[in-house]
């Protein structure tokens, strides 16, 4: 470890230690409440996070809602999931598998956006004006984000959905 590594961890700890008790009872709560499938939610990334980040993220909560720390009946839990969170976004293809379905709830919100635009000439003509960059600086937007977040958990529950209705056919042939 280097030695502002090792800075990073001493602040880390002692920037815990201040941590109230109910802050560390909303964290169990924020997880356990997060959707099961998207591993992003549990540890509060956007999907474009590095793995660095996804390292860092982890160590961070899971610190906060670790079982030693955290008298919440349910920090085991919590910390569970966020081990799973984290497992799943170091590991290529779950990692992959997940950003897959990112890119095709983009093309869907944006897909229904163009029809949107369509509908109205006076945003069609702004948005050919801006050539794409009109696209890009929605696709920043808090609201994009949140249409996005909503997409990805539909795309998710229907691919885990499908993936289950699989394996009890498979299951019920054996």
């Amino acid at each position: 470890m280097g030695s502002s590594e090792a800075d990073d961890d001493q602040l880390l700890k002692s920037f815990l230690a201040e941590v109230s008790e109910a802050e560390r009872d909303n964290e169990v709560l924020r997880i356990l409440g997060c959707f099961k499938l998207n591993p992003f939610e549990h540890l509060k990334l956007s999907f474009d996070s590095s793995v660095d980040e996804v390292k860092k993220q982890y160590r961070k909560l899971s610190l906060l809602v670790h079982p030693d720390k955290c008298k919440h009946p349910q920090a085991q839990e919590a910390f569970g999931a966020l081990a799973k969170a984290q497992q799943l976004l170091l590991d290529p293809q779950e990692r992959g598998y997940i950003l897959d379905q990112v890119t095709s709830a983009k093309e869907e919100l944006r897909a229904k956006r163009k029809k949107e635009l369509r509908k109205d000439s006076a945003s069609k003509i702004k948005s050919q004006v801006d050539e794409g960059k009109y696209e890009e600086q929605f696709e920043r937007s808090d609201e994009f984000q949140k249409q996005l977040i909503i997409k990805v958990r539909e795309i998710l529950t229907d691919k885990e959905w499908r993936r289950r209705k699989m394996q009890m056919r498979v299951s019920n042939r054996l």
